[in-house]
């Protein structure tokens, strides 16, 4: 919880579950002779992440064959993004994520802040092994030769997975905020060890208070809205929000999106989307119509 408020996603385990049929269902969708899309947003945006692991693997059993790969030969663009994404557990898919944004022509520095800095230590953990297992590569290394100075200082103490996690005290959070003023205004070498020392050693919902961000449904809201309108649709940043956040606290990120800028995530992602691309998008952001 953040805040004391109650935190929810969108996706949640579906009732009456049964991987086997599912496992048919999909068989048919992408074996057919044209690709049936919507079997396929119908299903996998409507499994929460364990169930749809459970799919994969009744679908190995019944036709020899891996779901993800059969996703990504038989879809495309954007849509085979979001529908390949939704297979990954999520430590996997935080490695994939990060792996492509420390090896793409350009780093993506705010994709690895969004993951790094708002996963647990036990997340932290469980993306270190999954993305040295994926690429046989060291998470913490590989962002050490792939980023520099102060920003790579940062992340690699992110990345150690030992922050403070629990209870906020005010007190001190009002003590940090006065440091990293001065860290902003002075930008000395010893402000911004000061900086480091705090977005690393303090708890998360310290650090939220510091930077004056109630919590991560707010933080998310405010990047969705920048990738929606600031960038013509950072499709990118979009899928992997979505996505990431779907069982965890979606629900809340889509209130908050609506409070602060007055039209719905929902409305945006209709206004700048298309096609099943669009749909899956929806389906993941669910929720009630009368909200939008």
């Amino acid at each position: 919880m953040y805040c004391g408020d109650y935190t929810q996603g969108t996706i949640l385990p579906a009732p009456n579950f049964n991987p086997i049929m599912d496992a048919q269902l999909l068989g048919g969708a992408l074996q057919g002779i044209c690709c049936e899309k919507d079997v396929l947003i119908e299903i996998l945006t409507q499994r929460c992440n364990s169930q749809r692991l459970m799919i994969a693997e009744a679908y190995r059993d019944m036709y020899g064959r891996d779901l993800i790969t059969d996703l990504k030969e038989n879809l495309s663009h954007h849509f085979k993004e979001v529908m390949v994404g939704l297979m990954y557990p999520p430590a996997s898919y935080d490695a994939h994520e990060l792996w492509h944004a420390l090896k793409g022509v350009d780093t993506e520095e705010k994709c690895l802040i969004d993951i790094l800095a708002s996963r647990s230590n036990m997340e932290i953990f469980q993306m270190k092994e999954a993305y040295l297992m994926q690429y046989n590569s060291d998470l913490q290394q590989d962002i050490d030769s792939e980023t520099s100075g102060h920003f790579r200082d940062t992340l690699m103490n992110l990345a150690q997975g030992t922050r403070m996690e629990g209870y906020a005290d005010p007190s001190t959070a009002a003590q940090d905020a006065m440091i990293l003023w001065e860290a902003c205004q002075q930008k000395t070498g010893e402000h911004k060890n000061m900086l480091q020392m705090i977005l690393c050693n303090r708890s998360q919902q310290q650090l939220w208070m510091v930077l004056c961000i109630r919590d991560k449904p707010s933080y998310f809201a405010y990047r969705l809205y920048n990738a929606i309108h600031d960038f013509g649709f950072h499709n990118k940043t979009v899928i992997r929000i979505l996505i990431a956040r779907s069982e965890i606290d979606l629900m809340n990120i889509r209130q908050r999106y609506k409070e602060r800028y007055g039209k719905s995530l929902f409305h945006d992602i209709k206004h700048f989307a298309s096609g099943h691309y669009e749909s899956a998008l929806l389906a993941i952001c669910a929720g009630d119509t009368e909200d939008y």
